[in-house]
């Protein structure tokens, strides 16, 4: 576990081993993302749409039951 203190400036330092592992370097975005009471540290994309691409395609497929009400309802 890495800890790090924040400043009089609000400002922290992102320990090594973290910022190895996230793969960022001096002078790249990190997003800050808070869920739940947690915060979690991603290294912003250069493109979203290539970072997202293919991510939700098995959250996309609907139940064939909800499929076949659906065209009832047609």
């Amino acid at each position: 576990m890495e800890t790090a203190k924040m400043s009089t400036k609000n400002q922290i330092v992102v320990p090594r081993q973290m910022r190895e592992t996230l793969g960022v370097k001096a002078g790249d975005e990190i997003m800050f993302i808070a869920r739940q009471g947690f915060v979690y540290l991603l290294p912003k994309p250069k493109s979203f749409v290539e970072a997202l691409k293919g991510r939700a395609k098995e959250k996309l497929r609907y139940p064939r039951s909800y499929l076949k009400r659906e065209r009832k309802s047609w």
